[in-house]
């Protein structure tokens, strides 16, 4: 069967708990053989990672700029020691999810602006400090990321994955040269995001992981609009089991077969997450 690592999946989330394990198993069952489960907040740090060892997966463990909020000065501590903690444990494979949204109005005036700044930066600075790879939320907000890599760059230079990425190529080449790969999930399914699905296209192979972001981001075959979830059509449940389908969607724009780029996106992942190879070894 054709082997797939989801880079990116919430399995603690909880639109998946009253079943997680036969979503895991559907998962399975599709060839999804490892998954990457990022945390967002001090709160779920816990969930996360007894989810990895449940399951034989993988965690990360970062506070997500959607959580900035919410989030307190001292979290940036618990994480520090979190990570201290965690350090010998192969299944901590990166600093994640974090990174900077300029999408919701909230977090883009002051001082919320300001704030998830300064928790990205701290993060990144821990990563550093532990020797980890990260991952990033990247939502309108590329350049003031990739300054920030730029600025504190570890002195092997960067491992790790743009999440969901949607920037432009001019900017998809700049993550790349600092060592990134970058995510494709279930916003490439949808034929009118042209942008994205010409990076998906044009990228270089060695550039692209793949992910599904479930519960996030469904696939064009499950996602409902608006007008119809008010006339009473549920939204679908986006799951890791998804993935060989959206993959083979990327394969297709891209002329290639689906085991070509199950081949090279594994290959991906374990350069973007290098604690990965043990684990799959």
């Amino acid at each position: 069967m054709t082997f797939w690592i989801d880079t990116h999946c919430h399995l603690d989330a909880g639109e998946l708990a009253a079943d997680v394990a036969e979503v895991r198993a559907r998962a399975a069952a599709n060839g999804v053989a490892h998954c990457v489960l990022p945390a967002v907040g001090v709160f779920n740090f816990e969930a996360v990672r007894l989810l990895a060892h449940r399951f034989s997966d993988s965690y990360a463990l970062g506070i997500h700029p959607l959580c900035v909020p919410q989030a307190r000065d001292e979290d940036l501590q618990a994480l520090d020691a979190e990570l201290a903690l965690r350090r010998e444990d192969p299944r901590l494979v990166a600093v994640g999810e974090i990174g900077l949204d300029y999408f919701v109005p909230a977090l883009i005036q002051s001082p919320q602006r300001e704030r998830q700044e300064h928790f990205y930066r701290e993060q990144l600075k821990l990563a550093r400090k532990h020797g980890l790879p990260v991952i990033l939320h990247v939502r309108r907000s590329a350049d003031k990321l990739l300054k920030h890599l730029r600025d504190l760059a570890p002195e092997g230079g960067w491992h790790g994955i743009g999440h969901a990425f949607n920037g432009s190529a001019q900017q998809a080449e700049e993550f790349l040269k600092l060592g990134f790969k970058l995510g494709f999930g279930g916003a490439v399914t949808f034929e009118p995001a042209l942008q994205l699905r010409r990076l998906a296209t044009e990228l270089p192979l060695e550039s692209l992981v793949m992910e599904t972001d479930s519960p996030d981001i469904p696939p064009h075959w499950i996602y409902t609009t608006a007008a119809e979830r008010e006339a009473g059509k549920p939204q679908g449940r986006n799951e890791p089991g998804e993935l060989p389908r959206i993959a083979q969607q990327v394969a297709g724009l891209r002329g290639i077969s689906t085991d070509a780029l199950a081949a090279a996106t594994t290959a991906n992942a374990r350069h973007a997450l290098p604690k990965l190879g043990a684990l799959l070894a």
